[in-house]
């Protein structure tokens, strides 16, 4: 029988517990699915970040720790960690964040915050542009990014796609890659989307510099990591006029401190950390295809790569 320990907080105990056993059941896998098993017994660690394991030290014996979540560098880099990772990545986590993405996009691009509620009797046409003439950046071309893209070019928008190395382009989205192509992909971006992992490559990708290159008053929808932008910065360039609003829904601290000034800026919307929560049955189905595959000697779906951080 596999021992499988789930360092997760008791909330997130609830949800997950039962969908991993129902799971490996299904999947043939005789399992033990408990919270306090200790960590050199353990065959299998499920990890959340509310999971606060300090040091992986003791696992020796652990043969994957498989993540709820999508964005690893929260586990990657605890003391101790050598065996395989695998990261989350979820039919209905994709859904998720298109839905999130696709729905931010077009408020921006309706203008809803600002055209929408008028004064009684103000009827002054202000005619919407088309989705061809509101060039939309994605910073991010994995599982997520390239979702998106694929969602927005599919409602006309002109999408440029930007990754760290070369990737076959989504339909219909033109991708860039590397230094000069950053530059290039937020180049007159009337909206940008950041969906890249958070590597020491990638913070605060969005400083000072990068963030004076979209068009004067773009759009940025951050559903990736909150470590991707510089918030002084972006708070510089909201203030000028520069980015005419952000719409943010990770941060550096979570919860977001009730003094932070993203909090109180008007050209700041704040939503807590929804974009792409992970759905259960589809999570407990991807961790019990990883045991069965780990069991015969076959690698990890979705398994993160080291050197590069996911």
């Amino acid at each position: 029988m596999l021992r499988l320990l789930l360092a997760a907080s008791e909330s997130d105990r609830a949800d997950f517990a039962d969908p991993i056993r129902a799971a490996c059941t299904a999947a043939g896998l005789a399992i033990d699915l408990a919270p306090d098993h200790a960590e050199e017994d353990a065959d299998y660690i499920i990890f959340a970040p509310s999971g606060r394991i300090p040091d992986f030290t003791r696992a020796q014996q652990t043969r994957a720790v498989l993540s709820l979540w999508a964005g690893v560098e929260g586990i990657a880099n605890i003391p101790g960690l050598t065996q395989p990772l695998a990261r989350m990545v979820a039919p209905g986590m994709t859904a998720g964040m298109v839905a999130y993405v696709t729905g931010h996009v077009l408020r921006h691009h309706l203008g809803t915050d600002t055209d929408v509620l008028r004064r009684p009797g103000d009827w002054t046409p202000r005619p919407v542009k088309p989705t061809s003439e509101r060039p939309v950046t994605i910073l991010g071309l994995g599982e997520l990014g390239s979702a998106c893209a694929a969602a927005l070019a599919g409602l006309g928008f002109p999408v440029t796609g930007w990754s760290r190395t070369a990737r076959r382009p989504p339909a219909s989205a033109r991708c860039l890659h590397g230094p000069d192509g950053l530059e290039a992909a937020l180049a007159s971006a009337a909206i940008v989307v950041t969906l890249l992992p958070l590597t020491p490559d990638t913070a605060s990708i969005l400083d000072a510099r990068t963030l004076a290159l979209p068009a004067r008053g773009a759009a940025l929808i951050n559903p990736g990591r909150g470590a991707l932008i510089d918030d002084a910065a972006l708070l510089a360039a909201l203030d000028s006029g520069q980015i005419g609003h952000a719409t943010l829904d990770v941060f550096r601290t979570e919860p977001l401190p009730p003094g932070h000034p993203f909090w109180h800026h008007p050209r700041v919307t704040v939503t807590p950390h929804i974009a792409a929560s992970t759905p259960p049955g589809d999570a407990a189905r991807l961790i019990a295809e990883n045991i069965r595959r780990c069991e015969a000697g076959l690698p990890l779906l979705f398994e993160v790569d080291r050197l590069r951080g996911y």
